[in-house]
């Protein structure tokens, strides 16, 4: 059993990531911005939805939940914190609850930071982290409700996972991450590769994303950061940056 996963581009710089489990066909979106260009992926191959996920309660990511839902009749699971101020959840999300996409097992990780109640969803076949706001490829969230502490924490309850793991974030911000990046750490040869890899690919017209842990342990200044006094300071160099 294997689970694929797409990427659809929404908004101005959003991803929404479609998930679809290969054994039973069963549909996920995580993360629907806006519903327009997932209706036109889903339609064109099947017209199946059965589960909208989401990460925390931010409008550019679950704006397109309430169409989704009612074209599909999708079921909505979500942070169990946060469910005041998003879209009605037909499952609440607990830390270390598991989520089944047909017969794919995911687990819930609580990574509070960027919102209080902000999840993140992991699953192991292939190993694949969809990570909202938390961490980006080259960088993290702002830090809108939560302490660099708390960041700092959430960003290494991924320490487990494997290095081949896919990162997919919620939005293409690596190309501005790679800047900060460069002036924070200018000795790190592997972030210098990747910065120059990035502008390829944007010049290209290509995403960024999904990078791996692997990539990001190497080269983002966030993860790297030696403790959350560290992430703090870089977090107000980025957000004046």
């Amino acid at each position: 059993m294997t689970l694929l996963t797409r990427a659809i581009p929404v908004l101005s710089d959003n991803y929404a990531w479609l998930l679809r489990d290969s054994a039973t066909g069963t549909t996920a979106i995580v993360d629907p911005g806006e519903s327009g260009p997932i209706e036109a992926v889903l339609d064109a191959e099947g017209g199946r939805l059965d589960f909208i996920l989401l990460t925390h309660h931010h409008a550019d990511h679950v704006g397109g939940t309430e169409a989704l839902r009612a074209h599909y009749h999708a079921r909505v699971a979500g942070p169990a914190s946060e469910q005041h101020r998003m879209p009605a959840l037909d499952i609440p999300l607990h830390d270390d609850d598991s989520i089944a996409i047909g017969n794919s097992q995911g687990q819930v990780i609580a990574v509070p930071g960027h919102t209080m109640g902000h999840i993140a969803l992991y699953f192991p076949d292939p190993p694949t982290l969809f990570c909202g706001d938390t961490l980006f490829s080259l960088g993290c969230g702002r830090l809108f409700e939560g302490t660099p502490e708390q960041m700092f924490h959430s960003l290494h309850r991924f320490d487990a996972l494997p290095d081949n793991t896919l990162v997919c974030c919620g939005h293409e911000y690596t190309q501005s991450n790679a800047a900060f990046a460069l002036h924070a750490d200018p000795a790190n040869t592997a972030l210098a590769a990747r910065a120059e890899e990035v502008t390829r690919l944007r010049a290209a017209g290509k995403p960024t994303i999904p990078s791996t842990l692997g990539q990001e342990r190497a080269t983002n200044p966030f993860l790297r950061s030696a403790d959350a006094t560290t992430l703090g300071r870089l977090r107000r160099e980025k957000d004046s940056f």
